[in-house]
């Protein structure tokens, strides 16, 4: 089998007495889309932030494309390829989309042409080349859903975090949003997301791992894991897994 391009061995980390993450192992392959589910409070965003560098676990190794990278700081993961985008969107708001777009793209663009003409290029890969030169202040929250992907993208991540890039979005964005991110991941970047919005996880997911109370519960394909009993009653509650499983099997031709 071939070295994944994440691996997490035995991550734990702590905050004031406090187990936010406890022995989390797991292996993301290369050219994958996964999603990372789980209660609020689960310890989901603070593994992302183990991952890519922004925290140091107290325990554990995490390994990114066969390099040790525990505790490597952020801007060396994202120079190796790791990004991640941020649950809570912060343009710069009096900016434009391009300038905030390329803002990422000056991780690998030293000239500021080239990283603005980069910024054109991914702005049409998320579907915001239309508002290039609108203010990001500017920007609806499906927008700045969207800006945040692309400054992201821009950095030409082989691995992408996605932070609930659908949270707040009506059904009707969360619905436009979905090929965005899997176009994305067709096109070469391994992405793994933490994401609420469960009929997404099931149309995008190949694999799902479920965090509780800092501690990983289950994993595996999406309908294996919505009729796992520990994961419905910890997280997903049986009405929501009795829908799951009716869209699914509507789905099946």
């Amino acid at each position: 089998m071939a070295e994944p391009l994440l691996r997490l061995a035995n991550v734990s980390k702590s905050f004031g007495g406090l187990a936010a993450v406890q022995d989390v192992s797991l292996q993301l392959p290369a050219g994958s889309l996964g999603a990372l589910i789980g209660p609020n409070g689960a310890g989901k965003t603070t593994l992302f932030a183990l991952m890519s560098g922004f925290l140091r676990p107290d325990a554990g190794r995490i390994v990114f494309d066969g390099r040790d990278i525990t505790g490597q700081p952020p801007h060396l993961n994202a120079r190796r390829g790791m990004t991640r985008t941020f649950q809570i969107v912060q343009p710069f708001a009096a900016q434009t989309v391009r300038e905030n777009i390329a803002v990422g793209a000056h991780l690998h663009c030293a000239a500021r042409a080239e990283a603005l003409e980069q910024a054109a290029l991914v702005a049409r890969r998320v579907g915001l080349a239309p508002q290039l030169d609108k203010p990001a202040g500017d920007l609806t929250v499906a927008g700045r859903k969207r800006l945040e992907l692309a400054r992201a993208l821009a950095t030409r991540p082989r691995l992408l975090l996605l932070d609930e890039v659908l949270a707040g979005l009506n059904p009707q964005e969360v619905a436009e949003m979905v090929p965005v991110v899997r176009d994305i991941a067709a096109g070469g970047v391994t992405v793994l997301m933490i994401e609420h919005v469960m009929q997404a996880v099931m149309n995008l997911a190949q694999h799902v791992w479920v965090l509780a109370q800092g501690q990983l519960i289950a994993e595996g394909p999406p309908r294996a894991v919505t009729r796992d009993q520990r994961v419905i009653e910890a997280y997903l509650g049986h009405g929501t897994a009795r829908r799951l499983a009716g869209q699914a099997a509507e789905a099946t031709p």
